[in-house]
């Protein structure tokens, strides 16, 4: 499927709402991104869960992170269950960016009532970055 990422993050976005809805605040990451999961499969999507990315320093492999999920191999989705999103949330979510070349990732809180998304860049900005709250 040919999307650009604004087209994916949206489709991303209503897969989300669609489980916040249906599940609410209160459970683990990992059962969200099970639910997600389901989702994004309805939609035909490909992605790969967990997914293992070294991390190299002067060409030597130094460590690796580990996805959430990584949707069409071009937005990184990072889930979290907290009570907000901290400073170290927003640099992780650019590391893994740095880390496999691309631009675009997407941070989701279900801890609320109502679902928090933060598009993420992979520049770091001194202004906070674009928030929707729904």
């Amino acid at each position: 499927m040919e999307l650009g990422n604004k087209e994916l993050s949206e489709q991303i976005i209503g897969a989300r709402i669609r489980v916040h809805k249906e599940l609410g605040p209160g459970f683990l990451e990992s059962i969200y991104e099970e639910a997600l999961a389901i989702e994004l499969r309805l939609l035909r999507l490909q992605f790969e869960r967990q997914k293992p990315v070294p991390v190299f320093y002067r060409g030597h492999a130094v460590g690796e992170h580990r996805l959430d999920l990584l949707v069409e191999g071009a937005v990184v989705v990072e889930l979290k269950a907290v009570t907000e999103f901290e400073p170290i949330h927003f640099a992780i979510v650019r590391s893994y960016l740095k880390a496999l070349g691309l631009s675009d990732a997407l941070l989701l809180n279900f801890a609320g009532a109502r679902l928090a998304i933060k598009r993420v860049g992979r520049e770091y900005s001194p202004s906070p970055p674009e928030e929707i709250i729904l």
